[in-house]
């Protein structure tokens, strides 16, 4: 092999390793958190039940992911499915907005923004699958008097942001949990690499 032909094969090993990089921390920025050796998270259980209202945002991106992975059947009622998600603390009435600095002239200039849930999971026979978990974020914004309606609307994106978080954390739970045969199905093994979900409508 020549010489330019040797620095030709590097610079391109060099190169398709650089773009694995970028994909990689792009991947991370979209908000995708890979499982396993194919990225795809796999629930151990064919039909599920989401117990939050239909109009909640955070079921509707819920039930998205759930079904953007393709193997897992998002169900209406939980009579019957393998697996219920039930909710102890909805997290659309348990928001928080708290001051968490004052400026020198005593008014507020940054608020920190909380967002959690409490829920477990049970079988079709009333078995708890998963214990009663939260999971609780929070954000700090910054507060602008001049720039009242600009803070709203970063406000209203940091919570959006924070619910498509609660989303990835909460499908990492479900996908770690161990069936219980045979008081579930377990759903077919046909990994689909998920998609992000979208942000909802406020």
């Amino acid at each position: 092999m020549t010489t330019s032909s040797s620095v030709s094969l590097l610079g391109g090993r060099a190169w398709r390793a650089m773009l694995a990089i970028a994909l990689t921390l792009l991947l991370s920025a979209c908000g995708f958190h890979l499982r396993g050796s194919n990225g795809s998270f796999m629930l151990p259980f064919a039909t599920m039940y989401i117990g939050l209202p239909d109009t909640s945002p955070l079921a509707i991106g819920l039930k998205r992911y759930i079904r953007a992975i393709g193997s897992t059947e998002v169900v209406n009622t939980k009579d019957g499915a393998d697996a219920v998600l039930e909710v102890l603390s909805d997290p659309e009435r348990n928001r928080t907005k708290t001051i968490l600095s004052l400026n020198k002239n005593g008014r507020v200039q940054e608020y920190q923004l909380g967002y959690s849930i409490n829920f477990r999971v049970l079988d079709k026979a009333g078995n708890q699958l998963l214990a009663p978990t939260t999971i609780s974020l929070v954000r700090p914004i910054t507060f602008d008097e001049s720039q009242v309606l600009a803070k709203e609307t970063e406000e209203a994106a940091l919570y959006r942001d924070m619910r498509n978080d609660l989303v990835q954390q909460i499908m990492r739970r479900l996908a770690a949990i161990k069936p219980v045969l045979p008081a579930m199905s377990v759903a077919p093994v046909a990994p689909v690499t998920p998609v992000a979900p979208a942000a909802p409508q406020q």
